[in-house]
């Protein structure tokens, strides 16, 4: 059996190898150069290069770790299993947040949050919880009953209607202003909750520091971590479940009241339907169903 292999790791599985390593009693934590961290066992010492993000194990019990610590099977004739490291649970706690609906003309915008920690993570990753985008309605739907559920966790979900998207788009003037005001509201309502949680993580911003500045402004001492893919982390692909659930569920129930079809996204057939609904209900009542500030809005009216 081979006894070296290279892995790649992210930021986040690397702090969470990490802090495995270092609760458990059988390895000690030593210096290597180049390495931020690098723990020696019986046999095996495992080093985590991060300008590669590249996680090295050598020695001749280096399979046993690759079974126990990254859950994989190793093969004779593969000596680097960078293509089928299954994504390590990051354990440790922080607040992972999402949206639903920002591309969709109609429906709200819809912002979620959620906490895990080491007593909840394992158990949402092994319900299934995934990027929202990657589910189907019913699967989401009956994710987010289990989600509020699970012990150990919390969460925040904040609903912008469309008649108040409009009102806050106007104050705001862009929607990466709207969205940085609505992550960091969510981000201190779980504070509220959880005041030990010591960081939180959201999908990449266009400008990053227009999500900072929002979370500064509020004065709370929570690490922000921004990153594209941000779905990969369980909280944040939590957060993105219960986002699209409670996004789904308002589409549902409005296009029943409003006996017209609300479709999703802003294709022409988005227009056709806009064009009903104006017929049906009025031009004035549109922002009650629609964001306002899309081209689709002119292509209705005009």
């Amino acid at each position: 059996m081979a006894s070296q292999y290279t892995i790649e790791l992210n930021e986040a599985e690397a702090r969470t190898l990490r802090q495995k390593l270092a609760d458990h009693p059988d390895f000690s934590e030593i210096s290597r150069e180049y390495a931020t961290f690098c723990y020696e066992g019986q046999g095996v010492n495992a080093a985590f290069f991060p300008k590669k993000k590249k996680l090295l194990i050598q020695g001749k019990n280096a399979d046993n770790f690759i079974q126990n610590f990254l859950n994989l099977t190793p093969g004779s004739s593969a000596p680097s299993l960078k293509n089928t490291l299954p994504a390590l649970v990051d354990t440790t706690p922080h607040f992972g947040i999402d949206e639903s609906g920002k591309g969709d003309y109609f429906g709200p915008l819809v912002i979620a949050g959620v906490y895990t920690d080491e007593r909840c993570a394992a158990e949402l990753h092994r319900l299934g919880c995934k990027d929202s985008k990657q589910l189907d309605d019913a699967r989401i739907l009956s994710l987010a009953k289990k989600i509020m559920g699970t012990a150990g966790v919390a969460h925040e979900i904040i609903c912008i209607g469309p008649r108040r998207y409009n009102e806050l788009y106007t104050e705001f003037g862009n929607l990466n202003k709207l969205l940085a005001w609505g992550h960091a509201r969510v981000i201190a309502a779980l504070h509220s909750m959880v005041p030990t949680c010591p960081r939180a993580l959201s999908d990449q911003f266009a400008n990053e520091w227009v999500l900072k500045r929002a979370l500064g402004q509020r004065h709370l001492p929570v690490q922000l971590e921004q990153r594209t893919k941000a779905e990969s982390d369980v909280a944040v692909a939590a957060a993105s479940i219960l986002a699209r659930a409670r996004f789904v569920q308002w589409i549902k129930h409005t296009a029943e009241a409003a006996k017209c079809p609300l479709p999703l996204g802003c294709a022409p057939h988005v227009v056709r339907a806009a064009k009903h609904f104006v017929s049906t209900h009025g031009a004035e009542r549109l922002g009650d169903v629609a964001k306002l500030h899309f081209k689709v809005t002119g292509q209705v009216l005009n």
